[in-house]
């Protein structure tokens, strides 16, 4: 069964529109009201599917999640999850935000974005996606229609919150196949994270599922058994390379190898 054979009941309709009411006002919902109202990964992406049909906005892309087994482990989760983003949410670095207009409860995470040149297909080797995308360095934002949710929250409400998306800030986008001699050279990019010109930390892609490529593929896959295809121009960042600090106000840097250079986002109270 997928997603699109799933029909919501009453509950679960009314849970889709608070989630996007949460959205549209910031204001956040309490985790208690909304407990066991979805209990299963497929109803779950059908609440995030209603929420973004009710935002009626084009979907730019996607985000992967829980591509770390110390993510998994925290949300009680055996596989990624993928949350569904409106292009109006991609933007290009170096980017400002505001914490009180734009977001809730925004963390931050240092990723790799791919973005598809043509359609990608389940049937798609690792090596086909290196040459069918362009890639760049991003700084995530995820956010969430919950109060006091991180790491707490239950996996299939940040499912059915279209996976806690808020913004992704993007860099310079190369082709994937020109950055990335081999799959395997995407498995060996670093990055360091900067406040306010203070090192927070540094990670590796090799924490997305061994290698970001295979974060993308699993992707595609999942979108197609669900009767979704990702579609060319479409962007996703894929995992994060460390476990997320909460966003706070100030200039945050990202600072890649490989030639991706730097990803900014300025943030003010």
């Amino acid at each position: 069964m997928t997603n699109q054979n799933v029909t919501l009941n009453t509950q679960q309709k009314s849970f889709a529109q608070a989630l996007f009411n949460a959205y549209q006002t910031k204001q956040p919902l309490k985790r208690a009201d909304w407990e066991g109202v979805v209990t299963d990964d497929e109803t779950a992406y059908a609440v995030q599917d209603c929420v973004a049909q009710l935002k009626q906005l084009p979907t730019g892309g996607y985000k992967v999640s829980l591509t770390s087994q110390q993510t998994q482990d925290m949300f009680d989760a055996d596989s990624p999850l993928y949350g569904q983003q409106v292009d109006s949410h991609f933007l290009p670095s170096p980017a400002v935000l505001s914490l009180k207009r734009q977001t809730m409860a925004p963390l931050l995470e240092v990723e790799l974005g791919f973005r598809a040149t043509e359609d990608l297909l389940p049937s798609d080797s690792l090596d086909d996606l290196r040459h069918k995308t362009t890639v760049c360095g991003t700084l995530e934002l995820p956010d969430c229609r919950f109060a006091d949710w991180f790491p707490d929250l239950n996996k299939y409400c940040v499912m059915s919150d279209c996976a806690v998306g808020g913004y992704v800030v993007y860099g310079s986008e190369r082709p994937a196949d020109e950055v990335f001699s081999t799959v395997d050279d995407a498995a060996n990019v670093s990055a360091t994270l900067y406040h306010d010109g203070q090192k927070e930390a540094t990670g590796q892609s090799s924490e997305v599922l061994g290698n970001p490529f295979k974060s993308l593929q699993w992707l595609v896959g999942k979108l197609a058994a669900q009767g979704k295809r990702f579609r060319a121009g479409q962007l996703v960042s894929s995992g994060t390379f460390l476990l997320p600090p909460h966003l706070t106000a100030g200039k945050w840097e990202a600072k890649f190898d490989h030639g991706f250079g730097d990803v900014v986002v300025n943030v003010n109270d």
